[in-house]
């Protein structure tokens, strides 16, 4: 790779990826559900993964967009200033054609996915760019919009393939999101009371008593909720069987583990590179996803 193209591939957080992996969630709870009207198959696969590569695209522009509008921000933050247009690796210009190509290509690659696709993911763009121009500057609504993002990651999945999504489900990944977006703020509080420098304005508002409070509100909400959704009647109707609540201790598991390096080891700040790095969190992910997957081929 020529030292060209890295601040380039840099630039668009394939680190970040791993987020809109939360589109093939609607797919993976579709192979187990009973009432689905359709038969989920490889085809249904090819869409949802064509969705999360666009979701991918799209969530890319918006980072070039946000790294735009903070570079100044950015050249004050311990690792932020090290991201390419903040370093001077990537220059302006080419950042905003890629953010453009990026978000026009996009867009375009969902209108040929379904109309509905397109009307989600459009949405998504529109959210995060008013967050971009003002919403991240205002305490606690600014969590709520990241959260909003993952939801109509979730949203998209499902729309892509014209599937039913739970709206427990919708609810765990709302305050599943809310749990890792207040963690992030502790963590970039943390960072700024030990580094000094203004890296957010929100954090102005942010009290890291309340941020502990507000965590383990969410984090206890969260095991509940899906312990609930799983146990759920419906859902049980739904699946036809109950052994989805042996996925349960993986999920206070991934909690309890998040939550120990958040406070132990000060991490947060990147969820995205917790969750590709911390082998013992990486191993109750992938064991929740066969256990989901075994339950759904074999009741």
């Amino acid at each position: 790779m020529s030292l060209a193209l890295k601040p380039v591939i840099l630039g668009l957080r394939p680190k970040q990826w791993t987020k809109n992996a939360i589109v093939l969630a609607a797919l993976v709870f579709a192979l187990g559900d009973l009432k689905q009207n359709i038969h989920v198959g490889l085809d249904h696969l090819w869409v949802a993964l064509e969705a999360m590569a666009i979701f991918c695209i799209v969530s890319s522009a918006v980072y070039l967009l946000n790294d735009l509008m903070d570079v100044e921000l950015d050249r004050q933050h311990p690792v932020k200033r090290l991201r390419p247009i903040a370093s001077g690796q990537l220059p302006v210009p080419v950042a905003r054609v890629m953010c453009a190509v990026c978000a026009v290509g996009g867009l375009t690659a969902a209108w040929f996915i379904t109309r509905n696709f397109f009307y989600v993911t459009l949405g998504y763009f529109i959210v995060q760019v008013i967050y971009t121009f003002g919403l991240k500057r205002v305490a606690l609504v600014d969590i709520f919009i990241i959260s909003a993002g993952f939801v109509m990651r979730a949203l998209a999945g499902a729309v892509a393939i014209n599937v039913r999504i739970s709206e427990w489900l919708l609810l765990c990944t709302l305050l599943l999101s809310l749990f890792l977006a207040l963690c992030k703020r502790r963590h970039e509080l943390v960072v700024v009371n030990d580094e000094g420098g203004e890296t957010r304005p929100s954090l102005r508002n942010y009290n890291e008593k309340v941020l502990d409070q507000l965590i383990a509100m969410v984090g206890a909400s969260t095991m509940l909720s899906y312990a609930l959704y799983t146990l759920w009647p419906e859902t049980v109707e739904r699946f036809g069987t109950k052994k989805l609540g042996f996925t349960i201790p993986f999920v206070i598991f991934g909690l309890f583990r998040y939550t120990d390096l958040v406070y132990r080891k000060e991490l947060g700040g990147r969820p995205e590179q917790i969750l590709l790095t911390d082998r013992t969190l990486l191993v109750s992910i992938l064991l929740y996803v066969a256990t989901v997957i075994a339950i759904f081929l074999t009741h």
